[in-house]
Order: structure tokens, then C-alpha cells, then sequence
């Protein structure tokens, strides 16, 4: 318990003064970490209703929750009030002592005085908290007045500072001008003596177009003497060539002793060629340089030929005159035939039925016959036997049945007839421009019919 001052005055004396003012915020803050501080040694029992829910909070939390409720509780709870100040006395005896005998300490904080004053009520209370009150107010007007001061020479010097670099700047901004007037007069020079070179290159330039006008007339004059000198000379040429052609015509006629010996040695080269031959039981050569040089013979045809003739180009006959021709080559794209005339037959069965057909069509033709077929729609390899006289074979994976078909045309050699079935516009094109016949899916479909 806080013990009563000497003279006689007790809490009873101190409650009965009141504040004319609200308190000072920083006097209420303190009083506020005070009354949290002293929360903690109080039991439930002990605690206002309205504060309860708050007794298991730490001082800090208190202070920022209930900080309203519990100043609100000590203004109005006289009982709380006193419990409080029962702890203060506890906790801060010397404080508590001091207050009561009416003799705060000198150097103690004007705010905690206060605060402890506020919650103790002791005789004069008022004045300690009104005294605290200015005294914050001082000390918050001496901050103020230290941090004006402060930010007047921050202020002071940075000005400082920018005169100096005020100064600076503006000296080297006059170097630089006089930097700049002096480059200004050097480029003034320099283009007064541009201009007068370029006056001087104006004047050798018009001196240099009178030379060239002066030369061409000359060269005129030197192309005219020269074709003058060209025709006579080709005159003199055409003389020549007329008196060496008369000696020719009069050496032919002569029968020169040169030529006599010439033809004497001939008739022996000869004569000893044709006793080699006996010699060697050679057979009279068959070939002549003219059957080196390559043609169409008559009654051999081209697939080209065949192409000029007037059929239809879905006329099966089409078809058996192009592998009539001697070692034609037939090249199937498989999946185009059978997806063309049976799409809706499974793939194994449209490849069984066309290499069937392909087969037939080779025994009767004789030609040779390659079907492909695209590699990509297998889901795995083919157990397949080809037929008799067809080749069967699969793109590879990352090459479809176009790319190997249009391989296969380009491997043959030129001249040989090769015809490719596809109804695929970009195959027809690729194969023709390797030297092959393109013909439709359809025409060999018809073929087939009438195997």
C-alpha cells in the first residue's frame, strides 16, 4: 500500500481535482505502458469486466489493443485505479514515496511523474501533470527549434555548396564557351578555304569537260580514219582470199609432184593397215560415229510420243502402249491408288488387292513395277510378301511416299521410260521434271479392272 503524506492530505484530496484539459499524449501513452505493465499482477477477479478478455495478453499487446478500454477503466473505476497504484508503489517504491510526500524527484522524467501522478492522485496531481504537460511541450519546441536550427545549416551549406559548384559550372561553362568560339573560328576558316577549293575544282572541272570535249572530236576523227582504214583493208582481204583460192583451184588442177608422193605414201599406210587386219583376223567394224549420237529411231517411241498421240488420258490403252515400250519402268504411289478406288477397305486389305493387280500387270507386260507405300501409317513393320514382278517398299520415318517416289525417278537414267501413278499434283510435277510420265490413279485403276 502507498503510505499518506505527512500533512495529512490522502487520495480522497486528490480525486477530488480534475483536469481542465485533455492529457498530454505522451503523459497518456506512459500512463497507458504503466497500466499494462501492472495488468500482468492482477488476477481476473481483480480486473474490470470490460478489461478481462485482455489478462492473458502480453504488456506490448495490451498496450496496442485495450490501450482505450484500460484508460478508460482507470478514469472511472476508482477501485482499478487504486489496485494500479498499489502496483506502481510496488514497482517504482521511491517514485510512489516521492509523489506522496508531496516532493517529486528533480531529475526524474517529467512524463513519468506525471503518469505515475495520474494513476496515484496524490495532492497537486494536477499541477504535475499540467507541469509535465509544458515541459513536453518545451522539449518537443526545442526539438523542433535544434531541428530547425539543424535543417537552417543543412541548408546554409548546401547553399554553400551550390554557389561553389554555381561557380564551378559556370567557369567551365565559360571555357567551354570560349572552347566553342574558338572551334566556331577554326570551322570558319576551314570553310572559307572549302569554298575556295571547291571553286578551284569547279574551274578544273570545266577545264577538265573542255579537254574531254576536245578529245572525243579527236577520237571521232581517229574512229572514222580507222573504219576507213578497216574497209580498205578488208577489201585487200577479199583480193587475198580470191588469189589464194584461184591457186588452190590451179595447185588441184596441176597435180603437184608434192601431191603425188602424199598420195603414194597413203596408198602404203593403207596397203599395210589392210595386211594388219588379215594379220589379226579383225571383223569389219558395225558401229559409225552417227550411231553414238542420241535420237528416236522409227518405230521407237517416247513416253513423250506416246503422250502426242490422241488417246484419252483415262483410256487404259494409254497405259499398255507406255509399258510397251522397251524396259519401261512403272512407279506406284499405293495409298493413292487404293484410297482412290476402295477407301473403305482396311489398309492391309487395299495393299493385297492392288500388289494382286500390280502382279497380274507385270506378267502380262514384262515392264518393271515398284509400288511405295507411306511408312508413316504403320503402326509397326509389315510381314508381307511381295508379289511376283512387283518391288513393294516403305518410306522411311521423317520421308513420306512423295519425297521416295520423286528419289526413285531421279535414279534413273535419262531416256528410259518411267511412269509414275499418282493423282498428287506436287508428285506429277516432281517426276516430270526428272524426265517421267505422270499418269492418273484413275487410268490404272480401269487397267486393273480388265486384269
Amino acid at each position: 500500500m502507498v503510505e499518506q503524506p505527512a500533512g495529512g492530505a490522502g487520495p480522497a484530496d486528490g480525486a477530488a481535482e480534475s483536469l481542465d484539459r485533455p492529457l498530454p499524449e505522451g503523459v497518456r501513452r506512459k500512463v497507458i505502458a504503466l497500466v499494462s505493465d501492472a495488468f500482468g499482477g492482477l488476477t481476473v477477479g481483480e480486473l474490470p469486466s470490460q478489461l478481462r478478455q485482455y489478462a492473458r495478453f502480453t504488456p506490448t499487446r495490451r498496450a496496442k489493443f485495450a490501450g482505450n478500454a484500460m484508460a478508460a477503466a482507470l478514469e472511472g473505476d476508482p477501485v482499478f485505479r487504486r489496485r494500479i497504484g498499489e502496483r506502481i508503489g510496488q514497482t517504482q517504491p521511491e517514485l510512489a514515496d516521492a509523489l506522496t510526500s508531496g516532493a517529486p524527484p528533480a531529475a526524474a522524467d517529467p512524463v513519468d511523474v506525471a503518469a505515475a501522478a495520474y494513476v496515484l492522485r496524490p495532492v497537486g496531481w494536477v499541477k504535475l501533470v499540467a507541469a509535465a504537460g509544458e515541459e513536453v511541450q518545451r522539449a518537443h519546441a526545442e526539438r523542433a527549434d535544434e531541428e530547425t536550427r539543424r535543417e537552417l545549416e543543412r541548408l546554409r551549406e548546401e547553399l554553400d555548396r551550390a554557389r561553389g559548384q554555381n561557380r564551378a559550372d559556370t567557369d567551365r561553362l565559360r571555357s567551354e564557351l570560349e572552347a566553342a568560339r574558338k572551334e566556331a573560328d577554326s570551322l570558319h576558316r576551314k570553310l572559307r578555304s572549302a569554298l575556295s577549293e571547291v571553286k578551284r575544282g569547279e574551274a578544273a572541272l570545266r577545264k577538265a569537260g573542255a579537254e574531254t570535249d576536245a578529245v572525243r572530236a579527236e577520237a571521232a576523227a581517229q574512229v572514222s580514219a580507222a573504219e576507213s582504214e578497216s574497209r580498205r583493208l578488208k577489201a585487200r582481204l577479199a583480193e587475198a582470199e580470191a588469189s589464194v583460192e584461184a591457186g588452190r583451184r590451179a595447185a588441184r588442177e596441176g597435180r603437184s609432184v608434192e601431191d603425188m608422193r602424199l598420195r603414194l605414201l597413203l596408198d602404203t599406210v593403207l596397203d599395210a593397215a589392210q595386211g594388219l587386219r588379215r594379220e589379226l583376223a579383225l571383223p569389219p567394224s558395225s558401229l559409225r560415229p552417227a550411231d553414238g549420237v542420241e535420237a528416236v529411231e522409227p518405230g521407237r517411241m517416247s513416253p513423250k510420243d506416246i503422250a502426242a498421240r490422241a488417246l484419252s488420258e483415262t483410256d487404259p490403252a494409254l497405259l499398255d502402249q507406255l509399258l510397251a515400250l522397251p524396259q519401261a519402268h512403272l512407279i506406284v504411289d499405293g495409298y493413292n491408288v487404293t484410297k482412290t478406288g476402295y477407301p473403305q477397305m482396311p489398309l492391309e486389305k487395299q495393299r493385297l488387292r492392288l500388289l494382286g493387280g500390280l502382279s497380274v500387270l507385270a506378267a502380262q507386260t514384262g515392264a518393271e513395277m515398284t509400288c511405295v507405300f507411306d511408312g508413316a501409317e504403320l503402326a509397326a513393320p509389315v510381314l508381307l510378301a511381295p508379289p511376283r514382278g512387283v518391288r513393294v517398299l516403305f518410306s522411311k520415318a521423317g520421308v513420306t511416299a512423295d519425297e521416295l517416289i520423286r528419289q526413285l525417278a531421279r535414279a534413273e537414267p535419262p531416256g528410259r521410260p518411267v511412269v509414275v501413278v499418282s493423282t498428287d499434283r506436287e508428285v506429277a510435277d516432281g517426276v516430270a521434271k526428272a524426265g517421267a510420265r505422270p499418269v492418273t490413279s484413275a487410268l490404272l485403276l480401269k487397267r486393273l479392272s480388265r486384269v
